[in-house]
């Protein structure tokens, strides 16, 4: 599933760190090594995580690389996202499984007490 791979690449608090950074600006990679005070070995992993999921955008100057944030993937994404929780899950082969199980479990009367036992009754105060 594409989604998977992309929250996998958004998983990491330095990955969000590094969007959120690119998102104000393209920088360096010593931009964000300072700024981040992380090893460049380290900022190229993520950097290059990022860019494999096409969040990101690089540009040669010279020897060296400035990263972007590719925004118009992110919107396509955010999009994306939306559209695919907006689908119900008929529509959807790879939730067959879960469609099934969901029939079940409203069936289901160990899980009806389970439901029960967590709710919780709200006593009238005009009682006291």
């Amino acid at each position: 599933m594409f989604f998977e791979s992309l929250f996998k690449a958004l998983g990491e608090g330095t990955r969000i760190r590094i969007v959120k950074l690119l998102s104000v600006k393209p920088m360096y990679v010593c931009e964000l090594e300072a700024i981040l005070q992380i090893s460049q070995p380290r900022i190229s992993q993520h950097l290059r995580i990022l860019k494999h999921a096409g969040l990101l955008d690089s540009q040669k100057d010279g020897q060296r690389t400035i990263y972007s944030l590719n925004q118009s993937a992110f919107d396509e994404i955010c999009s994306g996202f939306q559209r695919f929780l907006a689908q119900p899950l008929e529509n959807l082969p790879e939730f067959q499984q879960e469609m099934k199980r969901i029939h079940e479990v409203a069936n289901d009367p160990s899980i009806a007490i389970c439901k029960n036992q967590g709710c919780v009754t709200m006593l009238d105060d005009t009682d006291e």
